[in-house]
């Protein structure tokens, strides 16, 4: 059952809800790899504020050639010396991209916390791989230690961030002396944020099942069917049902069937839970368009 603040809202697939999980995470390699390309440039030859005092003309083009065929890094020249020197723009967007992915993460996570929690008085839609014994006072009790590990980690990741930023915003001049704390911060983000990635794919991620019968059993008994039926019997009659199907228990399939305001044969096709997670509409009259 999809949610929204916490509440039913309508039917979707765990395919859907992954499906999107896999979306966030692509959108945000492309941002890193975006990031990525910033950082290659180096400013070589700058010597003291950009100028080149000092610097033999063929240093900066030697050294960048060099340094490409050590590393295999592509880096390029700068095409502004003086502005590489003082301007520390590439780290505060990378770490801006590094934050992106600990906060899209952390939702992801807050997510599996939820649809795992349980397992009788919770979610439980999914089960997690457990690993490691939930509690030493009650026994069999199985946490999402690996979702709250990545939690943890992006909590340090954007708190990194901010460093990086107050470090950027401190420089004057020609030098920005807080590079070192800009380094360390983003060399740590950089290591934690890649381990917890490794971590919660090989041991979360691959490992989780689907209680099929529970995801089932709250679609069929959930109120939230009943918006599938606002283009036939209207907004008013679908929010008397909820209310009825609210108070007395009774299944939105059965209220409306006793309310004679649809077919068996109607509603069977319309509140069939496979039939509304993909665009599907249907006239006054029943009609499917």
């Amino acid at each position: 059952m999809g949610r929204t603040q916490l509440q039913d809202a309508v039917p979707m697939t765990l395919g859907q809800e992954f499906g999107a999980y896999a979306v966030m995470v692509g959108e945000d390699i492309l941002r890193v790899q975006e990031a990525q390309s910033l950082i290659h440039e180096i400013n070589m030859g700058a010597t003291a504020i950009g100028t080149g005092i000092n610097a033999h003309p063929d240093y900066a083009p030697l050294v960048t050639r060099i340094l490409r065929d050590i590393t295999g890094i592509p880096v390029v020249e700068s095409k502004n010396l003086v502005e590489a020197t003082q301007d520390t723009g590439a780290y505060v967007q990378l770490s801006g991209v590094l934050k992106r992915v600990a906060v899209k993460l952390s939702k992801i996570c807050n997510d599996l916390r939820l649809l795992t929690s349980g397992p009788r008085a919770g979610f439980a839609e999914i089960n997690l791989p457990p690993m490691a014994p939930g509690s030493s006072i009650m026994p069999g009790k199985v946490n999402p230690i690996i979702p709250e590990v990545v939690n943890q980690v992006a909590f340090e990741v954007i708190g990194n961030d901010v460093t990086v930023t107050m470090a950027a915003e401190a420089g004057q001049l020609e030098l920005n002396v807080m590079e070192p704390v800009i380094a360390y911060n983003l060399f740590s983000s950089l290591d934690i944020l890649g381990r917890a990635c490794r971590t919660l794919s090989e041991r979360c991620i691959k490992g989780i099942t689907a209680n099929r019968d529970r995801c089932r059993t709250y679609v069929e008994q959930s109120i939230g069917l009943v918006t599938a039926l606002n283009p036939i019997i209207g907004y008013e009659k679908s929010t008397e049902i909820a209310h009825e199907a609210f108070q007395t228990g009774k299944s939105v399939y059965s209220i409306v069937l006793e309310k004679g305001y649809l077919t068996k044969t109607q509603i069977d096709d319309i509140l069939l839970p496979e039939n509304m997670t993909c665009p599907r509409y249907f006239t006054k009259s029943g009609k499917k368009e």
